[in-house]
């Protein structure tokens, strides 16, 4: 026999492979990242104002503006039937009440003339209080304590002062010395209307600055919020941009319109906007008090609510002009 033939297979035997129990790896768990948190915060900030806009404020908004479109029917026995009947409550508002068309006309137009002088006061206000000085501190407190004094409980007992009601209403009358004259008058009587019509000025700036002059008791007392705000967008300011501007050479004139107004014009959007919404919805504004008196008259109640949404909408229609000419000027600091 053949010994190659007669040789016998030889069996390689496999390695043994070892098995490892490989258990799954644990999931990490996400870190919450620092703008999450600032997101949840605030969110939680706002809860309850959230909250209580959903349960108390918009069943009343929802049905203040069934009530401007319909009419109300008082049963006997208690409780109302209230029938829709379109938009006849807003045509009584505007084309029946004249005094409503005429004292939200005056209201409008007196608002066109305070909005630039309560921002220009607070930005010059601001500005002198950022200035290195001593009691600094003490002069932002003394130019915000009218906000205070003009808020809540201290407002109702303030109402009842003297002075206070000499300063804030033109019509009342005082002794000058000289005889009696009204509040309106104490700028004449300084001869500012003198010497505006010397210097050749129109008679509508004489008057509006002569008004302006008598109303800066009113002016103050609604300017100290805005001048917080912009004490802010001063501090914001790097002193770096100052320190380029005086090496290049320029004057302080220069460097206030070329760089602080730029840098502030976010500022002066927001206070703008601000002081529409407070002076326009001040208890102490003549449109508010115009519909607060129709609403306690009898069957006021569905003419003051239509009175309450087309005065809203003209604010808002307000708001959106005031923001949209302003937004076409600011200017925003890229943080690149």
């Amino acid at each position: 026999m053949n010994d190659t033939a007669a040789k016998k297979p030889v069996k390689v035997k496999a390695p043994k492979v070892k098995t490892v129990n490989r258990t799954a790896p644990k999931k990490r768990r996400r870190s919450v990242g620092l703008d999450a948190k600032k997101a949840r915060s605030g969110w939680i900030f706002v809860a309850p104002f959230a909250i209580g806009l959903v349960i108390i404020y918009l069943p009343i908004i929802v049905n203040s503006i069934l009530y401007s479109f319909g009419e109300i029917k008082v049963l006997q026995g208690g409780g109302f039937r209230l029938t829709m009947v379109g938009l006849r409550n807003y045509q009584n508002a505007l084309f029946n009440d004249l005094n409503f068309v005429q004292t939200l006309t005056a209201g409008i137009k007196q608002l066109l003339l305070d909005i630039p002088a309560i921002v220009i006061f607070s930005l010059f206000m601001a500005v002198l209080l950022n200035q290195k000085m001593w009691g600094r501190a003490v002069f932002r407190a003394i130019f915000f304590v009218p906000v205070i004094l003009c808020t809540g409980l201290i407002d109702q007992i303030d109402s009842t002062n003297v002075l206070t009601s000499y300063m804030s209403n033109t019509t009342s009358s005082i002794d000058t010395g000289a005889g009696t004259d009204t509040v309106a008058q104490v700028v004449s009587l300084t001869d500012i209307q003198w010497m505006f019509n010397s210097m050749k000025v129109g008679t509508e700036l004489t008057t509006y600055v002569v008004n302006l002059m008598n109303g800066i008791y009113d002016i103050i007392n609604r300017s100290g919020v805005q001048m917080l705000i912009f004490l802010a967008g001063l501090q914001s300011i790097s002193p770096a941009i100052y320190e380029s501007c005086d090496i290049d050479g320029a004057s302080a004139w220069e460097a206030f319109w070329k760089i602080t107004i730029p840098m502030v014009s976010p500022m002066i959007l927001v206070n703008a906007i601000y002081t529409i919404i407070d002076a326009l919805t001040s208890s102490t504004n003549s449109v508010m008090v115009y519909i607060s008196s129709v609403y306690t008259t009898n069957g006021g109640h569905e003419l003051s609510a239509a009175m309450s949404w087309m005065y809203f909408l003209i604010v808002m229609v307000i708001i959106a002009a005031v923001a949209g000419l302003l937004s076409l000027v600011v200017f925003y600091q890229r943080r690149d």
